[in-house]
């Protein structure tokens, strides 16, 4: 089966920075449209991050100029560079992508696992 897997999440200081990958793990794959979502305890999961398959991006508010949303589609990966963060970003990040598989051009959008995000302050 066709699995998004997340790397590059953990604790972090106020300031700091990270960056998180999502990688399409079979082969022949393509990421189409892919974005980056959050959650913390006690909210629901939101949007933090989109970039479609031709690059445009979108970004929430709370963490414009400090996030950016890229792709490598030569290796499957969508990454979420993020940039002065704060304890506010602190949540489990989940990557989600619209992936199609080459041979068939069927067409799925899968879930990441999630990778864990906290920034102390």
């Amino acid at each position: 089966q066709v699995q998004l897997v997340e790397s590059g999440g953990g604790l972090v200081q106020a300031g700091g920075s990270l960056r998180l990958s999502c990688a399409a793990s079979g082969s022949r794959l393509r990421i189409n449209a892919a974005g980056w979502y959050r959650q913390a305890p006690g909210t629901q999961r939101e949007l933090v991050a989109a970039i479609t398959s031709g690059g445009s991006t979108n970004y929430a508010d709370s963490v414009k100029g400090r996030f950016t949303i890229s792709r490598d589609n030569a290796k499957n990966t969508v990454y979420l560079q993020m940039n002065s963060l704060k304890p506010e970003d602190t949540a489990v990040y989940y990557c989600n992508a619209d992936v199609t598989y080459e041979l068939t051009y069927l067409r799925r959008v899968y879930w990441g696992q999630g990778t864990e995000v906290t920034v102390s302050s």
